[in-house]
């Protein structure tokens, strides 16, 4: 395990990221994630979760899908995926869970079960007693995951995800999900930029003042003040945030950023059973 200390020139304030070797040390227990989710720490980094071939192999079989990706447009951003993003789609229900199940079954014609492998991988590695794809009771399967791209001069701006306030009122289960945290693989680093920024700030209620109307995400005066960690990630790299806290993603700059990315849902305090859904 290795702390990484990135330091903030807004206050004396630092947010680390934290880096586990698990090749070498595959049984984390679930403080890890305790610790993320209680915002303890900024960025959990994980090397070694995958074994090279698998990860190469993964990587060329991603390449076959990219062909399908869509994209939604903001007038401040756009968010480019294979596999719809839910809550891009949460006022258009129906569509979304016709496009979730051609999207998984694109990913398993094409023989890509990085979805499941870095589930099953987390599963052991931080103890969790169940890791599943997200299903509603009456059987409608959500996206198993989003390959993401960032071309060169895309940025994310500015936002938080947040399935249990996004969803209320959509008579969806997520809504009821206790604690959330985001699973990205990195598939194919960019030339530069791309950097994650994350603050240590989570989502409350009186921020939706700052919110940028009809726009994609917040003002930035939001964070003012704010610590933050700045995380450029590389080729076969898997980490995890906690995705309620503020983040977004600078711009990037040569080869194409591409992600394979999808929320963890945690039904209790535990953080022991979760669901998994892009």
């Amino acid at each position: 395990m290795r702390h990484e200390t990135q330091a903030t020139t807004r206050q004396a304030v630092t947010w680390d990221r934290t880096t586990y070797d698990v090749a070498h040390h595959p049984d984390l227990g679930p403080e890890p994630l305790r610790r993320l989710s209680a915002g303890e720490t900024a960025v959990i980094r994980l090397r070694g979760l995958l074994e090279p071939p698998d990860f190469d192999r993964a990587r060329r079989r991603a390449l076959d899908l990219l062909g399908s990706a869509s994209t939604v447009n903001y007038s401040n951003g756009s968010l480019t995926t294979v596999g719809p993003y839910l809550a891009a789609h949460l006022d258009r229900l129906d569509p979304y869970f016709e496009q979730s199940a051609r999207a998984n079954r694109r990913m398993a014609d094409a023989g890509f079960d990085l979805p499941a492998r870095v589930r099953a991988a987390l599963r052991r590695t931080f103890g969790l007693e169940s890791l599943q794809p997200a299903r509603e009771p009456d059987g409608r399967a959500y996206g198993e995951a989003v390959i993401r791209l960032h071309a060169d001069g895309v940025r994310n701006p500015l936002h938080n995800d947040h399935i249990a306030r996004d969803a209320q009122g959509t008579g969806l289960s997520l809504a009821g999900v206790v604690r959330q945290l985001s699973c990205v693989v990195c598939l194919q680093e960019c030339d530069g930029g791309g950097e994650l920024i994350t603050y240590a700030k989570p989502w409350e209620p009186r921020d939706e003042r700052w919110k940028v109307p009809t726009e994609l995400g917040y003002r930035a005066g939001v964070v003012e003040g704010v610590p933050r960690h700045v995380f450029r990630p590389q080729t076969y790299d898997v980490y995890l945030i906690n995705p309620t806290h503020y983040h977004e993603i600078e711009e990037v700059r040569g080869a194409t950023r591409t992600t394979l990315g999808f929320f963890l849902g945690f039904t209790d305090d535990t953080l022991t059973r979760a669901v998994a859904w892009g």
